[in-house]
């Protein structure tokens, strides 16, 4: 064995065992489905390498690991995540300026999610705690805390077309000016090893962490809205699985709410992953929604377009997904919500559809390809890769 494939010999063995697990999930019924497994696969292995060599706890800074190319956790289409790794006792600078999203959210995590267990949430804020400038510029001083592990920021975008990110950085004032470690043997050994484990332990752990919640719900149903376990103070959530025959269609019937900045709907694949939502609609914010003259939003489940063989605006497409997890959330909230503000569900034959949707009208193909080329062109100017 040559020196230099010692050197990645365990990142080797982790794609082998990793493409096993994923070659082998149980939920797997056509060549489709396998197929999509290797792309989720792909965004794993490049979760693994950006996480294992772009972190420096000596010199942190924010990653994003989960984008339309790198998808994880029922990742939401509207966010964008950034992670920075934290050593305990030390003092950290966050810097930015606020953008024009509807929510900017950080949160301290200890520990990390596995497939055993939940990371721990040790505190939770949002940009309304910040003290901002006149140009939305901030500052603020962290010491982390015993058992913090990751500062983990959500930048979240209720219209895409019209919202804009901010900048943010990190940054320790008891190394700024010092250069990086210089490489060696050892450090690059340690990397690789940290990636193989972070890429079996990842897959592992969003194998089993909709059984903790999701998939214990009865299917075809959501969840009264509930603060989200582990998560922000300010968000709210409504969790389920779906399973509809090619002829049916889930119609989704929830208040707009007010009383938050931003409420969306999606749905995802049973690799506990969103689903493509750039050149499909799979998720839509209450920015995005139609809103009926009653105040409710209705929304449509369904793998073909559900009225009359065309699409309509609250349409969420399954792409050919006979099951998968579904998630509505609230962020930003002023309020607690209760079952009043929450969804309700009905399945139906697909044939069915227009009879339950009273206020709402088919769209053309060109009314329906706009809409996408608008999610197409607000996610290139919104998301990183």
């Amino acid at each position: 064995m040559s020196e230099a494939l010692g050197l990645t010999k365990a990142l080797q063995d982790a794609i082998a065992e990793a493409e096993e697990l994923i070659a082998n999930a149980p939920f797997i019924k056509s060549e489709a489905d396998r197929l999509e497994g290797y792309d989720y696969l792909a965004g794993r292995i490049r979760m693994a390498m950006q996480t294992a060599f772009d972190y420096d706890l000596d010199h942190p800074l924010f990653i994003n690991p989960t984008h339309q190319f790198s998808r994880q956790g029922l990742d939401n289409p509207d966010a964008i995540y950034f992670n920075a790794y934290l050593r305990e006792g030390v003092e950290y600078v966050v810097r930015g300026r606020r953008g024009t999203s509807a929510d900017l959210s950080f949160q301290v995590m200890g520990g990390a999610y596995s497939a055993d267990s939940a990371a721990t949430s040790l505190m939770a804020f949002d940009d309304r705690e910040l003290e901002l400038d006149a140009d939305g510029g901030f500052e603020f001083t962290y010491v982390a805390e015993p058992g913090a592990k990751t500062l983990i920021v959500r930048e979240v975008f209720n219209d895409w077309e019209t919202e804009e990110r901010g900048t943010l950085w990190i940054e320790r004032p008891d190394t700024a000016g010092r250069p990086r470690k210089p490489l060696t043997r050892e450090l690059l050994a340690k990397k690789y090893d940290v990636a193989a484990r972070s890429l079996v332990g990842s897959i592992q752990t969003w194998f089993a962490f909709p059984q903790f919640f999701q998939y214990k719900e009865p299917v075809n149903t959501l969840t009264v809205p509930k603060a989200t376990p582990g998560g922000l103070s300010s968000q709210f959530s409504s969790i389920g699985h779906y399973e509809l025959a090619d002829d049916e269609a889930m119609v989704v019937t929830v208040p707009r709410c007010d009383d938050c900045s931003y409420q969306a709907i999606q749905v995802g694949s049973d690799w506990y992953a969103s689903t493509d939502y750039e050149g499909h609609q799979t998720s839509l914010t209450k920015a995005q929604a139609q809103v009926d003259p009653d105040g409710a939003m209705r929304f449509v489940i369904s793998s073909r377009p559900p009225y009359d063989g065309k699409p309509v605006a609250n349409w969420l497409e399954t792409t050919h997904h006979p099951t998968g997890p579904m998630m509505l959330r609230w962020q930003r909230l002023e309020r607690d919500l209760t079952a009043a503000d929450g969804p309700q569900v009905e399945v139906v034959k697909l044939a069915d559809v227009p009879s339950r949707l009273p206020d709402t009208r088919p769209l053309t193909d060109e009314e329906y390809a706009a809409r996408i080329a608008a999610r197409q062109r607000a996610v290139a100017r919104r998301m990183i890769s």
